[in-house]
């Protein structure tokens, strides 16, 4: 295959450390820099939320001012563009748009989120033509650049910046497909995904699928994980889009998401009470549990199981089954710490099991407030619990391994694919995990951990190999490129006619 060094756009409605509502931040920073350090010129393009983004902190600079952008025959929006870096020489591109972008101290919900990200997509493809950077490819992450592929092969499909380029949609949750829950959209409502794109003031606008269009458009479609890539093509986990998704499976892939090695190392996390890595962990793991447990109030003890969960509480993260069963567990002798936001039908009965055995239990439900406590959470827990009910790839188990957190989860997208199952006769594995989505199948994986937890020299063994497994970006990103290059063999699919973008 050819070693050409490509050009890469990536596109993305979050990019850490300037906007984070969640894993996609992570990615979208992440990737990037791994794809750079394999050699390859890449940029990366996200909106200004003047609210969040701090101009000044992060030293941007004001590179185009009042652009007008052109969405269709009758709407115009001006935006400004402004520049930054994620890292020395990757630049990171800011669309700005007051109106749209700057009024909210939120990221999303909104009334209006199509038509801000309309907005953003053809802002994007614009700003790419003002900079004449000829991508080979267009990467768009998740729902909110949805359109972009769709625009490639209509509006912008004889631009001379744009001709060339290639796109690839990476579905990070499938689940949002647009910007309202899209099992709530009327049967009439519905987008068949082909239909031109309504003006701003038409309130069909709300109801375009992002998602479906750039599933119909995109030169090639990946998820996060290889597990997830089957689930989609079925009903259960295609979310009403497994019918396109088979239609188009010859052009969808699964790719796992990885860590950054050195943004969690529990050799040199500043946040940690001590610092410790695989050879030494066992004394000093309890020091860090020592210290959560006097930080959260719980009773001092290295030898009762430490069970923690730093997760959105919702049904999605299997909070439904740890709700059926927590009054169960209270009665173990175990501890459990959940940090998360959430879902008040889950957070409400959590609070009140836990003011009944508050030596034990220990809710809290601000996660983007208490991050700092995740790491220390991991190092002082000998337990991670995420029994979601889908997880397209999820990237808090690899954390909680790197500091030796052993993870129960269910086998199911992402977590089966980084979490082997422990197997006493043959004492290999990372972690425990159960198939069923039932509340006795996640007792019966908490049961076992907590029996194995009792042998310590199976245990250390087993953390000692959760700690020192490679979660690291290196080989996904290097599975990217040779996607993106299959991306630029394929053959255009369905051309659609449409008006010239430069």
């Amino acid at each position: 295959m050819s070693s050409k060094k490509l050009k890469i756009v990536s596109i993305s409605s979050e990019i850490a450390p300037f906007s984070k509502s969640g894993g996609l931040a992570d990615v979208a920073s992440s990737l990037p820099k791994a794809i750079k350090r394999l050699g390859h010129d890449i940029i990366c393009v996200t909106p200004l939320y003047g609210r969040v983004i701090s101009k000044k902190k992060h030293n941007l600079k004001l590179i185009y001012k009042d652009v007008d952008v052109f969405l269709n025959s009758k709407d115009a929006v001006k935006i400004n563009y402004w520049k930054g870096y994620l890292k020395r020489d990757l630049p990171v591109y800011f669309i700005e748009n007051t109106k749209y972008f700057s009024k909210r101290k939120t990221l999303y919900m909104s009334s209006h989120e199509n038509a801000r990200f309309l907005i953003f997509n053809v802002a994007v493809l614009k700003l790419i033509s003002l900079l004449k950077y000829e991508a080979d490819i267009v990467h768009c992450h998740d729902w909110q650049t949805g359109l972009i592929p769709f625009y490639l092969k209509t509006d912008f499909r004889y631009s001379k910046t744009l001709r060339k380029a290639k796109s690839v949609f990476t579905i990070h949750n499938l689940i949002f497909q647009l910007g309202k829950n899209w099992w709530e959209v009327p049967v009439k409502k519905k987008d068949n995904g082909r239909k031109r794109i309504p003006h701003l003031s038409d309130p069909n606008i709300e109801y375009i699928n992002f998602a479906k269009r750039a599933i119909l458009s995109a030169d090639v479609i990946n998820t996060v994980s290889e597990q997830h890539r089957k689930e989609i093509i079925t009903r259960h986990y295609g979310q009403a889009l497994h019918r396109i998704l088979r239609n188009r499976e010859e052009r969808l892939f699964g790719i796992i998401n990885g860590i950054e090695p050195k943004l969690f190392n529990p050799v040199d996390d500043k946040s940690l009470y001590q610092q410790y890595n695989f050879k030494n962990f066992s004394k000093k793991k309890q020091e860090n549990k020592k210290y959560i447990q006097k930080k959260f109030g719980l009773k001092v003890s290295v030898d009762t199981p430490l069970i923690c969960t730093t997760s959105r509480i919702t049904f999605q993260k299997g909070f439904g089954l740890i709700v059926d069963i927590l009054e169960q567990l209270a009665y173990h002798d175990l501890q459990l710490i959940f940090i998360g936001a959430g879902d008040d039908n889950f957070i409400k009965p959590m609070k009140k099991i836990a003011r009944r055995h508050k030596d034990k239990i220990v809710v809290i439900p601000s996660h983007e407030k208490n991050q700092k406590y995740e790491t220390q959470c991991f190092a002082g827990s000998d337990l991670f619990l995420l029994p979601s009910h889908q997880e397209p790839c999820g990237i808090n188990q690899m954390k909680a391994m790197r500091y030796g957190c052993i993870p129960i989860i269910r086998r199911v997208g992402g977590l089966h694919d980084t979490v082997d199952n422990f197997d006493p006769g043959t004492q290999k594995g990372t972690g425990f995990s159960f198939s069923r989505y039932n509340s006795m199948s996640l007792y019966a994986a908490i049961v076992r951990a907590l029996e194995t937890y009792k042998y310590k020299q199976s245990w250390n063994k087993l953390v000692k190999r959760a700690m020192i497994k490679s979660n690291s970006w290196e080989i996904p990103a290097k599975k990217y490129i040779t996607l993106f290059r299959k991306a630029i063999s394929l053959n255009g699919n369905n051309k659609k006619n449409g008006k010239s973008r430069k």
